[in-house]
């Protein structure tokens, strides 16, 4: 768990996923009208963190699940904190929150 706050907190986004899982492709490079990837096209540059890619990935992955975070990739962390699955990020683009919490994240400023 302490892992996933540290690399959660480095970045004021950060995408925990996994490069075979589908939605977290959908979700690293969900597709906007102009075909950029949402959280670019917002001005935020997310953390992108493979769990395969990494050794203690099975590890985090259970942390993960013990946040809530289910299915337990791809996980969306918002100024350090767990914000949701690829759902739920969608749900807050088409909503409007996505942006304003990228700008109480200082992870966009406009």
């Amino acid at each position: 768990m302490d892992r996933i706050r540290d690399l959660a907190s480095k970045k004021a986004a950060g995408i925990f996923t996994k490069s075979s899982c589908c939605m977290c492709h959908s979700i690293k490079w969900v597709e906007s009208i102009d075909s950029h990837s949402l959280f670019y096209e917002l001005g935020a540059s997310p953390a992108i963190h493979e769990l395969d890619r990494d050794p203690e990935g099975h590890e985090m992955e259970r942390a993960l699940r013990s946040l809530g975070s289910n299915p337990t990739v791809p996980a969306v962390f918002v100024g350090g904190k767990y914000v949701g699955s690829a759902k739920d990020i969608i749900s807050f683009h088409v909503d409007g929150s996505l942006k304003q919490m990228l700008k109480d994240a200082k992870a966009i400023w406009f």
